[in-house]
């Protein structure tokens, strides 16, 4: 499982985050998915649990490849595994963690 308060694995390469099927990659790192509506610029997120796990959230009703194409390029910054760069318009954006009321 992918965690954030573990001490980092080591990482999997940039062939095996691409060309591994999805489904079986979500499961290794044990990356759980919610799927949810969303405004048509959304094309995914990461959440970072308080139990040091990740959820991805995946927007409902979009194409499948680019689903593919954004957790894969979640899972790889996630994993700090340097992959090819998104094309255009697609690009990953790290919001500052807000801090706790």
């Amino acid at each position: 499982m992918v965690s954030l308060t573990q001490s980092p694995e080591p990482e999997p390469s940039p062939d095996y985050l691409l060309d591994t099927p999805l489904p079986q990659l979500l499961e290794e790192f044990g990356v759980r998915v919610s799927v949810i509506e969303a405004d048509a610029g959304f094309t995914g997120g990461t959440y970072a649990r308080s139990d040091g796990g990740v959820l991805f959230v995946r927007p409902a009703g979009r194409p499948e490849a680019e689903w593919e194409l954004m957790a894969r390029a979640m899972l790889g910054r996630l994993l700090r595994v340097p992959l090819p760069p998104l094309p255009e318009p697609y690009r990953l954006t790290e919001l500052p963690e807000t801090p706790e009321e």
